[in-house]
């Protein structure tokens, strides 16, 4: 049999506009998110505080990031994401038989 190249893609960066409670801080999202499979790095800037709330934008880079379980993990943390604002993605290639 001869193999044949399968093109797909892959979330390589994403960076989110996330509301969260001011507790727990926000090493602890970060520390949270970076587990996931297919993310190696979290970086995560406070944009604004307010007394209950903090604005952050969160950046995920890795090898194949699931924007459905990042969401699951920032919402499970109380928090929501507003909007995704940044994406990149890349082809990847699999060889099937």
């Amino acid at each position: 049999m001869s193999k044949q190249n399968e093109k797909s893609t892959a979330i390589k960066r994403v960076v989110l506009d996330v509301l969260k409670p001011r507790e727990p801080p926000i090493h602890e999202l970060a520390s949270k998110l970076a587990i996931l499979n297919g993310v190696n790095n979290v970086g995560i800037a406070l944009i604004e505080i307010d007394q209950d709330t903090e604005s952050i934008k969160v950046s995920l880079e890795g090898d194949n990031i699931n924007i459905e379980a990042v969401r699951k993990s920032v919402e499970e943390f109380g928090a929501v994401v507003h909007s995704i604002d940044e994406v990149t993605v890349s082809k990847k290639y699999s060889s099937k038989k």
